[in-house]
């Protein structure tokens, strides 16, 4: 048997003062050449050029970011020497291909050859088929974002993502909603194509071991991604002021309403027919000048099919205005659309848009309801007013002390007191509140501005009611 020829070895030399770099580098050259390879490493000038001439290694791999190595001064020696070996120039900073230096001898008829090739060089070439085939696939990529955007937008559009339209104003609403559904399902199609389209096209085959081409840094596109979104959001702001504008348009003669928030209740007052209602009636197609108010906390007005809200804020300096002009008759809900306390998911009341004609029946229904009976009264203007939000009128628990058989109970109060519940701890109880405060009640629960907003006359009307439920 005779003995098999040892392999040659491979004599790397790696120029770096990095040692993250000279580490890394040479794995890589570990694992690709195996344990026939010898690896030496250099970090000066002196020490590379000293180490070329002494070693003769087969290839130079050098740091081009690195200014511990003269560039300049290793290249002439490389040139002007006639050692046979490559050169590697690498850099992390850089993106694109590595240079490779490679010396060779030529015979007269290969120097011929090589001085009549084509402009266009075979790694020339090679760029113009990767460039076509890379283009190809963004052809390719795109033409699915556009379908899958057509068909995401189209799912959503006819999928009832809104309440039914309602107010003019909804209008405008509708259409800046529209422009950004397209753009949510061009995202949406932007992000799923080109993820899927990658997974699947350029996954690992196999027996393919080596890794993708390492970018660091694209200055274009960094350029384009940050001039399409900044446009974006010029555009969507630019189309959102001119929708602000379309809804708060004011019609000369609208229909003044008075809205009253407080815990957890609405009021409704039409100054101009001297009616407050715990129900909100508008006649259709006629604008509506809301001006909101609240007793207590930050309540938020908010119909669905009328698209626009407004908050409500305490303070007579702090009233807000809304208009809102109905264009389909039928009866919506006002609810709360900011977290007011406990009975917060129940503060809704009916909002009902009619005709005009049926809008001034319940006008003139209204005003003879009114009354004689100062009971009846009194019972209109807790429920205007709020007050059966917090005080039941069966015995059932809540947050304040039930009103069946209240009305000449004696209580005890906080200070160890005992009180009898008559006409005028009533009258103190509605209008200062916190003076006799029972022993299970919780002071500066119940509004302090009931004194301002009921008449005299009102509220003994309610203690009438109050003495009814016995």
């Amino acid at each position: 048997m005779s003995d098999s020829p040892a392999p040659a070895e491979n004599k790397i030399m790696i120029a770096s003062a990095n040692p993250l770099f000279r580490k890394g580098l040479e794995k890589m050259v570990l694992g690709r050449y195996g344990k026939s390879t010898i690896v030496r490493a250099t970090t000066t000038t002196s020490e590379t050029l000293e180490l070329m001439e002494s070693w003769q290694p087969d290839l130079v791999i050098v740091d081009y970011d690195d200014k511990s190595i003269s560039r300049a001064e290793f290249l002439h020696q490389f040139v002007a020497g006639d050692l046979p070996m490559k050169v590697m120039l690498v850099s992390l900073q850089a993106s694109g291909a590595v240079v490779v230096y490679d010396r060779r001898t030529l015979t007269p008829a290969q120097a011929q050859d090589w001085l009549s090739t084509p402009q266009i060089a075979p790694q020339t070439e090679a760029l113009i088929s990767r460039r076509s085939f890379s283009m190809k696939h963004f052809v390719f990529a795109g033409v699915l974002v556009l379908v899958l955007t057509f068909l995401v937008d189209l799912l959503l559009s006819t999928t009832r993502l809104l309440p039914v339209q309602a107010s003019l104003q909804a209008q405008p609403i509708d259409r800046l909603f529209d422009l950004e559904i397209i753009a949510i399902s061009f995202l949406f199609s932007l992000i799923v194509v080109f993820i899927a389209y990658s997974l699947i096209v350029f996954r690992r085959k196999p027996g393919q071991e080596e890794d993708g081409a390492y970018f660091k840094s694209n200055n274009p596109l960094e350029i384009i991604w940050t001039i399409i979104p900044l446009s974006a959001v010029i555009g969507l702001s630019y189309f959102g002021a001119i929708t602000l504008g379309q809804t708060r348009q004011a019609d000369p003669a609208p229909l003044e309403i008075k809205v009253v928030a407080g815990q957890w209740f609405w009021r409704f007052e039409y100054p101009e027919y001297g009616i407050v209602s715990d129900k909100m009636y508008m006649p259709v197609d006629q604008q509506a000048k809301l001006t909101l108010t609240s007793m207590d906390v930050i309540h938020s007005f908010w119909v669905p099919e009328f698209r626009v809200k407004q908050d409500l804020l305490p303070g007579e300096n702090l009233v807000r205005e809304l208009r809102i002009t109905p264009t389909l008759i039928g009866e919506y809900k006002v609810r709360c659309a900011e977290m007011c306390g406990t009975s917060h998911a129940y503060m809704e009341s009916p909002v009902i848009v009619v005709s005009q004609t049926d809008f001034d029946t319940w006008v003139q229904g209204e005003l003879a309801a009114i009354g004689t009976d100062p009971a009846a009264r009194g019972e209109r203007w807790a429920s205007t007013n709020g007050c059966r939000s917090c005080h039941s009128v069966d015995g059932t628990t809540s947050v304040g002390p039930t009103w069946r058989g209240l009305f000449g109970k004696t209580v005890e109060l906080m200070d160890g007191s005992f009180v009898v519940v008559d006409d005028d701890y009533l009258y103190t109880a509605i209008t200062s509140p916190n003076t006799q405060v029972a022993k299970d009640s919780i002071p500066n629960v119940m509004p302090q501005t009931y004194k301002d907003s009921l008449s005299d006359d009102q509220i003994a009307d309610i203690i009438a009611f109050i003495k009814t439920l016995q």
